[in-house]
C-alpha cells in the first residue's frame, strides 16, 4: 500500500521524531498531528511541507482519539511517556504507552483505517544475549518504559490477530539527530556530549563507557519506518529499523571531543542501574522485505548535528550538575 494521497494521523507528530515523520509524510498527504505538547513543540512542525492539523489531546482520553480516528486511513502511533519519566515513576509509562495504545487501538478498530503503525522500541530487547539482535531475539524487557512498550506491541498485535486490524510494529534504534532533546527527562547522550562540549563543559560517561547502541539517523529512521509501513507483507508483524552497526558510548564521546573542535575532557561517572551493555540490530528483515538500509553513518551524522546546532542553537543544558544527573540516569537504547 502506497501513502500517497492518504488521511494520516501522527500521535506525538510534534516531538523529535514523529515531527520528521511529518516532514517526510507532509509532501503528499493530508497530516493531522495528536500531540498534548508536555514534550513536543510546535516549531518542530515549522518545515512540513503542508502545515499539519494540529489536535492538542491526551491519548489517555479516549473520547478525543475517538474524534480524530474518524476520517483516518492510516495512523502511525509514536506518543510516549520516555524511559526516564517510567523509573520514578511507572504508572505515567503505564498509562500512557500501554493503556494509551489500547485507547487508540480501540478508538481505530472500528473505523476505516487501512494501516495502524505502532512505534516501539528496541528497549524491548533489554540487553543483547546474541548479537545482532533480529526480530526473534528474546524479549527481556529491563524498565518499566520497555515494559510498557512491549505490552502495547502486544495488544497492536493482538488486534490483528483477534480482529483482523492491520497493525504493523516498528523497532527504532537510537535516533538522533536535529530537534533532538539535550537537556530534562528526555535529553539523550548524543545532544548532551554536544551541549556540553560547545559549552565547555565535561562530557560526562557512566561506567566505562564501553556500552554499545546502535545510532541511526533521524531521517533514515522516518524513512524505514514509512517504508515498513508500505509493506503489506508486514501487517501482523514486526521490523527492526536501524543502521546495524553498534557504538561505544566512549567512542560517541571522542568523536564529539574532535568534531566540536573543543579540548573539553570526559568524566567518568558510577555505572548507572539496569543498563543496557550492548545494544545492536539485526537489519536483514528491513533489508530483505523492505530494500531498506540506513545510509548515514555516525562520523557523517555527528558532524551534521553539529553543523546544526551551531546554526540554530539549542537551549542548552541549563539545570544545575545535581538536577542533570537525576534527570539523565539512563542513556535510552532507543526512541
Amino acid at each position: 500500500m502506497k501513502i500517497v494521497g492518504k488521511r494520516v494521523l501522527v500521535t506525538g507528530g510534534a516531538g523529535f521524531v514523529g515531527s520528521h515523520l511529518v516532514d517526510l509524510l507532509s509532501h503528499s498527504n493530508q497530516v493531522t498531528v495528536l500531540d498534548d505538547f508536555s514534550v513536543g513543540e510546535r516549531e518542530n512542525l515549522a518545515a512540513a511541507v503542508r502545515p499539519p492539523r494540529v489536535v492538542t489531546a491526551d491519548i489517555r482520553d479516549r473520547g478525543a482519539l475517538d474524534e480524530v480516528v474518524r476520517d483516518v486511513d492510516v495512523i502511525f502511533h509514536l506518543a510516549v511517556v520516555c524511559l526516564r519519566v517510567s523509573i520514578p515513576d511507572p504508572m505515567a509509562s503505564h498509562l500512557v504507552n500501554d493503556l494509551g495504545t489500547l485507547n487508540l487501538l480501540l478508538a481505530a478498530r472500528d473505523s476505516a483505517v487501512q494501516r495502524f503503525v505502532y512505534v516501539s522500541s528496541s528497549e524491548v530487547y533489554g540487553s543483547a544475549k546474541r548479537t545482532p539482535m533480529d526480530e526473534s531475539h528474546p524479549l527481556n524487557p529491563m524498565t518499566p518504559y520497555a515494559a510498557a512498550k512491549l505490552a502495547g506491541e502486544a495488544y497492536a498485535l493482538s488486534f490483528h490477530r483477534t480482529y483482523g486490524f492491520p497493525t504493523t510494529v516498528v523497532r527504532p534504534f537510537n535516533v538522533y539527530g536535529p530537534r533532538e532533546h539535550a537537556d530534562g527527562p528526555s535529553g539523550e547522550v548524543i545532544p548532551r556530549f554536544v551541549a556540553r562540549a560547545l559549552a565547555g563543559r565535561p562530557l560526562v560517561v557512566f561506567g566505562d563507557g564501553l556500552q554499545t547502541r546502535d545510532f541511526t539517523w533521524v531521517g533514515d529512521t522516518v524513512r524505514g519506518i514509512l517504508m515498513a509501513a508500505e509493506c503489506d507483507a508486514l501487517v501482523g508483524g514486526c521490523v527492526n529499523i536501524a543502521r546495524g552497526e553498534d557504538v561505544s558510548v566512549l567512542r560517541i564521546a571522542e568523536l564529539v571531543q574532535r568534531l566540536a573542535g573543543t579540548r573539553t575532557p570526559i568524566e567518568h561517572q558510577a555505572d548507572r542501574p539496569g543498563d543496557v551493555r550492548r545494544h545492536v540490530a539485526g537489519v536483514q528483515r528491513a533489508r530483505s522485505m523492505l530494500g531498506f538500509s540506513a545510509t548515514v553513518g555516525i562520523d557523517e551524522g555527528l558532524s551534521r548535528y553539529i553543523e546544526w546546532v551551531r546554526s540554530a542553537p539549542l537551549r542548552g543544558v541549563s539545570a544545575p550538575e545535581e538536577e542533570e544527573a537525576r534527570n539523565w540516569q539512563f542513556a535510552s537504547a532507543s526512541v
